[in-house]
């Protein structure tokens, strides 16, 4: 198994019918502003570099952005603050992510999230998070070789990884940390293959967050930056 496989793998998914429905009715209605495009309408499978040392997750793909382009945080309003962000500490080889054949570069960062399918109102249910937690769980074991740092955006998918982190040979400390912007907690390796992991938790870059200030770019360049130097990248311009 390689990183490349499973996201093949991941793009051919149809396990959970409701998810399946509800993406390929978006591609095929489509918003006014894109009708002239070709929508995706599959599982967007994670974007970055196969030894990446620091990951990020989000929740999952929004239905007129990754939906529609086939990446990670692609081509809506949450993506172009993200990776302005990550552009600005050196991360990504541009501010801006418009469309999968955009050039965009992530330097030691690969991006996921624990549900891989547009969900209707931006609200997988358990169920479908339970069900694609297989994924995650195959990710990780895939980047375990580098991987020394994961920031989470929001607190869907810190609690949604969380287990998967269990599961895959990290302890989670008792009790069971909270979801926080700015909080950190390290994970002690459980298997002799394992590193220790230290884990971010941010402010999910939602409009909901980035248009009332609750996230503003500062806060999340700092957490990028902290997450960068815990994975031993450098956070500054490349």
């Amino acid at each position: 198994m390689s990183l490349a496989l499973l996201d093949r793998q991941i793009a051919e998914c149809r396990a959970c019918p409701r998810l399946v429905e509800w993406r390929e009715q978006v591609a095929e209605e489509k918003r006014a502003a894109y009708r002239d495009q070709a929508y995706w309408g599959r599982p967007v499978p994670g974007f970055g570099p196969a030894d990446a040392a620091m990951l990020v997750v989000g929740l999952a793909p929004a239905a007129h952005g990754a939906n529609r382009t086939g990446r990670m945080f692609t081509g809506d309003r949450s993506g172009d603050v993200l990776y302005a962000a990550m552009h600005a500490v050196g991360l990504a080889s541009q501010p801006t992510s418009v469309h999968a054949g955009d050039g965009l570069e992530l330097y030691g960062v690969r991006i996921t999230a624990p549900v891989h399918c547009a969900p209707p109102e931006n609200k997988p249910t358990p169920a479908e998070r339970d069900t694609c937690r297989s994924w995650l769980e195959r990710e990780l074991d895939l980047l375990a070789p580098t991987v020394r740092s994961i920031m989470v955006l929001g607190g869907f998918g810190w609690q949604a990884l969380l287990p998967v982190l269990a599961g895959a040979g990290w302890e989670i400390p008792r009790p069971r940390p909270r979801f926080g912007h700015g909080t950190s907690v390290t994970l002690s390796p459980s298997g002799p293959d394992r590193s220790p992991l230290e884990l971010f938790g941010c402010y999910h870059v939602s409009q909901q967050n980035t248009f009332t200030g609750r996230l503003t770019p500062a806060m999340l360049e700092q957490v990028l930056t902290d997450a960068a130097r815990a994975a031993g990248l450098s956070p500054a311009p490349w």
